[in-house]
């Protein structure tokens, strides 16, 4: 007789290895745009910035290494949250097997999604050292810390979405919407610190933006952030939020496998 440990292991392993073929097969492009949609934004806000005449808006970093550290941490979060949304509909057929709860498919994902930024922010900051940039991180224990929180408050907001989303459609939608604001009232491209204060009071309660400063924070040894920046803040959103994901899991069990 196996143990529990041993089945949950059996069946996130097997989730893991059909996840990761899907992810990384199922389009012949797959590896091609986790690499160009970074690269496409960075060369857009460099022609946006060369427009507005190489204003110097970023103190304490360079503009290219900044953003690069910014856009792959905000999707890094993004990309838990969304691809939980789907996680539940798409693994539908294996509940049939009782050993397979709603829980495991999004768990599997945002490890899966987690490994895949990881390598993608690898590859970049090789690519931006070798054309002379200064992205090597400061403080790397430190800069390993923030981006495993950033990865777990995206795992916790999954975990919540991936609930209500299966339980309301519409939900999902809107979640899907407040992506586009939320990627830019972050500060992944736009320099928080240049805003009036007025709307600075505001967005500190994004607790996104908390670990986009702090993981610039680790990078950049002289960086200068937005004022209030507060890890202990991301750790109680993220904590706060897998609690009531995982709860929102046991208590909607049996309703999302015969959604």
């Amino acid at each position: 007789m196996r143990t529990h440990w041993e089945v949950t292991r059996s069946v996130w392993h097997a989730t893991f290895m059909r996840e990761a073929l899907a992810r990384t097969t199922g389009d012949r492009f797959a590896w091609f745009w986790m690499l160009a949609e970074p690269i496409a934004f960075v060369v857009i806000m460099v022609l946006v910035r060369e427009l507005l005449g190489r204003l110097r808006l970023i103190v304490g970093a360079e503009w290219i290494p900044w953003l690069v550290v910014g856009l792959v941490a905000f999707f890094l979060f993004r990309e838990g949250v969304l691809r939980s949304l789907g996680a539940v509909e798409a693994n539908r057929g294996l509940f049939a097997y009782r050993q397979v709860k709603p829980v495991d498919p999004v768990l599997v994902r945002n490890v899966l999604e987690g490994l895949l930024k990881t390598l993608v922010l690898f590859i970049l900051i090789a690519g931006v050292a070798l054309l002379g940039y200064d992205i090597l991180p400061s403080d790397p224990l430190g800069a390993m810390f923030v981006w495993i929180s950033i990865w777990l408050l995206g795992l916790g907001a999954g975990l919540v979405v991936s609930v209500v989303g299966a339980l309301v459609p519409e939900v999902g939608r809107l979640v899907r919407m407040l992506m586009l604001p939320m990627f830019l009232l972050s500060g992944a491209i736009i320099p928080l610190q240049t805003l009036p204060y007025q709307i600075r009071q505001y967005l500190i309660y994004n607790p996104v933006v908390h670990g986009l400063e702090s993981l610039r924070l680790s990078f950049f040894e002289g960086y200068k952030s937005l004022p209030g920046i507060d890890l202990t803040y991301l750790w109680l959103w993220s904590l706060s939020m897998i609690a009531l994901g995982l709860a929102l899991h046991l208590r909607f069990d049996m309703r999302l496998k015969a959604q």
